[in-house]
């Protein structure tokens, strides 16, 4: 979202507004879903259910700042690891300062947010090896924001609306606009692809954002963190 125009709760639903209405409508092509393998035997769920538990999707903001952007979300039950983080990546610049910089497998710079299951904010950039040699490595700086007897996110949701602060809830109109995006794929879309418990869903999913990179994998980031 645009910075808001003023201070208050109004200003910042107005922004939020914005840009879900900026936000192009999605197609049966712009997500893949999947189902993890034993979902059909739980109790209560129907043996040819085509539920997914796992979506991964390519949207376009359609603002003056993001036009051409594409933004990836991918989201499921049993996964690999249980995590919720936002991954900025950075555009290399024309002229590339290390001989490394476009090998196969190297990772731009980014901006890493992290929410759960610790908050952090971090900055990876590249930095040289010592030596004659004109490599680097990618490192990452990071701001760990854990407080201790922190709030759950729910226990700050209620007590909010009971001091009657909305600055973190959704206006009603922002809510009609994010279905709006959402609903040409309710009922036309391919059908969920199976993917084993453990994993990062279906292969599908890496073929939608292979055209732009890859997906981040949280388990070293936070593996970076334990061991901090």
């Amino acid at each position: 979202m645009e910075p808001p125009s003023y201070q208050g709760v109004e200003a910042v639903q107005t922004g939020k507004l914005n840009v879900f209405k900026a936000i192009r409508p999605l197609g049966a092509d712009d997500l893949v879903r999947g189902q993890f393998t034993g979902y059909r035997d739980e109790e209560g769920v129907a043996k040819d259910s085509d539920v997914e538990t796992f979506c991964a999707l390519r949207l376009w903001i359609d603002s003056w700042r993001w036009a051409g952007v594409p933004w990836y979300l991918r989201s499921g039950k049993r996964l690999a690891v249980s995590a919720a983080e936002v991954l900025v990546e950075l555009k290399p610049p024309p002229q590339p300062l290390f001989d490394d910089a476009v090998a196969a497998g190297s990772q731009a710079n980014y901006l890493r947010f992290g929410l759960s299951p610790s908050p952090v904010i971090a900055l990876a950039a590249r930095v040289k090896r010592p030596g004659e040699q004109f490599s680097g490595d990618q490192r990452e700086l990071s701001l760990l924001d854990a407080q201790p007897n922190e709030e759950q996110p729910y226990e700050r949701l209620l007590g909010d609306a009971l001091a009657g602060d909305g600055a973190l809830f959704t206006g009603a109109d922002a809510v009609d606009a994010a279905w709006a995006v959402v609903d040409p794929v309710l009922d036309h879309h391919h059908v969920a692809l199976p993917y084993a418990p453990g994993s990062w869903g279906p292969a599908a999913a890496d073929a939608l954002i292979a055209p732009h990179g890859r997906w981040h994998d949280p388990r070293g980031t936070l593996r970076q963190a334990v061991s901090g």
